[in-house]
């Protein structure tokens, strides 16, 4: 199995792959589904359905935040952060959704976002269900999806042990261990950055592999900055006090975070993705 790391880092809102990106990636992969086939226009109201883990601790993970920012047409990569509460509040108030931000409808998350705490489906534990209502309440369309971990999204029509193909790609300097990784360095001349960047050439240029890791950088970056600089309480339902912001404070010895100011994308907090996008 080849394995890039644009497959172990990747940008998405948090707290969490599984239970927040992944639940976003399927509800935007629903609607999408429903315009190209021409459902759109026909939908009334759309309901969704968590079960497993996701039901169990989505309200935590801001699962009901993401399945409802998917449905209005936000990917997790470029969801803007300091507009998530907003438009949520927004929905949660009129009882109404844009589906993709162009066609709306009824949409009642009391009512059409059912977390089953105590319910799973047969092949995940974070499992979601989805599905589209005519005027007449007639099912348009009705899929099931389950977030398998790393923000990673199948459905049922993937069914059986095959849901999850691997890369196949033959890498030039491939290695299992940490002794073959190192006679792979011997082999090529090189150091580990040089082996891994070798093999990254197999899927992509050296300037994409290039911007597209300055780009991670900065991210994270920025996550970090951002979250020294925002006070009050994290995301969610626990209540936990930023404390980043009197840590890096000027003159506090040891004090990690630089205190520039500006405009920043990314925000991580202490509870935020790596290489986040802010927690729902």
């Amino acid at each position: 199995m080849a394995l890039s790391v644009f497959d172990l880092f990747s940008i998405g809102i948090g707290p969490s792959s599984s239970h927040t990106v992944g639940p976003m990636r399927a509800a935007v992969m629903f609607a999408t589904g429903l315009h190209d086939d021409g459902l759109l226009e026909a939908t009334v109201t759309v309901k969704a359905e968590l079960f497993g883990s996701l039901g169990a601790t989505g309200h935590g993970h801001g699962s009901d935040k993401a399945v409802i920012l998917g449905l209005l047409g936000e990917h997790p990569e470029t969801v803007e952060p300091d507009d998530v509460t907003e438009r949520v509040a927004a929905v949660r108030q009129t009882h109404r959704l844009a589906l993709l931000g162009r066609h709306e409808v009824a949409f009642d998350p009391a009512e059409d976002l059912v977390m089953h705490r105590r319910r799973s489906l047969p092949f995940h534990p974070n499992g979601m269900q989805l599905s589209a209502l005519d005027a007449a309440g007639v099912v348009l369309r009705s899929r099931t999806y389950y977030s398998v971990g790393g923000g990673f999204v199948v459905d049922e029509a993937a069914a059986g042990a095959d849901r999850i193909t691997t890369d196949q790609t033959v890498l030039p300097y491939p290695y299992r261990t940490g002794v073959e990784l190192l006679e792979q360095c011997n082999r090529l001349g090189g150091s580990i950055s040089d082996v891994m960047l070798a093999n990254e050439l197999s899927w992509r240029s050296t300037d994409h592999v290039h911007e597209s890791l300055l780009h991670i950088w900065q991210v994270m970056q920025d996550c970090v900055e951002r979250g020294c600089l925002r006070e009050g309480t994290l995301p969610g339902g626990l209540k936990v006090r930023r404390r980043a912001r009197e840590l890096t404070a000027p003159g506090r010895p040891g004090a990690p975070c630089s205190r520039r100011r500006g405009s920043h994308h990314a925000h991580g907090g202490e509870h935020g993705r790596a290489l986040g996008r802010p927690p729902l």
